[in-house]
């Protein structure tokens, strides 16, 4: 049976999805733009998409971290 990651590491994880999603999504638009040569235009939607996916995913895993997530038992 698979152990668990320690919290510690977990939310070191967590810290390294915003990064990822929030700059990735933010390069993909200045890529875009460039490309189109629609200059904020794109560069703002992977901004905010970035955002939006960051908290969301986030949100998901910090709920499964302190054991509160989709398909965790709640032990009282």
């Amino acid at each position: 049976m698979m152990q668990r990651a320690p919290r510690a590491m977990q939310l070191v994880g967590i810290g390294w999805y915003f990064v990822f999603v929030i700059v990735g999504g933010t390069i993909g638009g200045v890529l875009l733009d460039g490309w189109l040569g629609t200059k904020p235009a794109f560069t703002l939607i992977g901004l905010f998409g970035g955002l939006v996916l960051a908290f969301w995913g986030g949100y998901l895993m910090l709920m499964e971290a302190i054991g509160k997530g989709i398909g965790t038992k709640n032990k009282q």
